[in-house]
């Protein structure tokens, strides 16, 4: 999963960003609005972490901006403005949920879960499909009740297409889920954990699309 973290604090950005990777997440950082808004405009993300009082451009202008272009990516505010106004004013401007600061860490990612799972049509807390669940609270996999040892970026490849079975994921889209900004991507870096995947998952779980890429059938 990748997210966007907009944070102009750096002890903050820099302990948040710190925490989102070690639950694996593929993490873009920017510190002020204007970038913020580049980045929703030329990026694909899982989920935005925004703070509000921005430089250059105040968060509610970026959140407005961005739903104004009818993107339905998760929006989670993460702000010093405490008061139900502010609450109110940002949930009204398309945020899906709102935590004060200062936060704990352990609701912030949860708050993020849930948030994922929602704009994904899922209400249950651990994935099932044909035999294989994951636990993202806990990072547990299992096969056929059988636990099973994921890497982080198999985790990252395998998780979103669970998610939604049916739908066709191209190497370019699993690889935004790979790796952040300045990370180098190997050329057949999803192909080598596809593989991973379907030798600890079997290999039907996982089919290649010709010329489009890879899904997980419904059935």
């Amino acid at each position: 999963m990748r997210i966007l973290l907009v944070e102009d604090d750096a002890m903050i950005g820099d302990a948040v960003r710190n925490a989102l990777r070690a639950e694996h997440y593929a993490v873009d950082w920017v510190r002020d609005g204007e970038m913020a808004d580049t980045a929703l405009r030329t990026g694909t993300y899982d989920l935005v972490l925004l703070d509000l009082g921005l430089p250059k451009r105040d968060g509610l202008e970026v959140l407005r901006a961005l739903r104004s272009r009818h993107v339905n990516v998760p929006v989670l505010v993460a702000t010093a403005r405490d008061a139900v106004r502010d609450r109110i004013a940002g949930l009204d401007a398309g945020a899906d949920d709102y935590v004060v600061k200062p936060y704990d860490t352990d609701e912030l990612l949860a708050r993020i879960r849930a948030l994922v799972r929602r704009s994904a049509g899922r209400a249950e807390p651990v994935f099932e499909h044909n035999g294989v669940t994951l636990d993202p609270a806990t990072r547990e996999a299992t096969v056929n009740g059988e636990p099973v040892n994921l890497s982080s970026r198999e985790w990252a490849v395998l998780e979103p297409m669970l998610l939604r079975p049916g739908v066709v994921f191209s190497r370019a889209q699993l690889e935004e889920k790979l790796y952040g900004w300045k990370e180098d991507i190997s050329s057949n870096a999803v192909e080598v954990y596809v593989h991973g995947l379907r030798r600890k998952l079997g290999a039907d779980l996982i089919q290649t699309v010709r010329g489009l890429g890879y899904v997980i059938p419904k059935r």
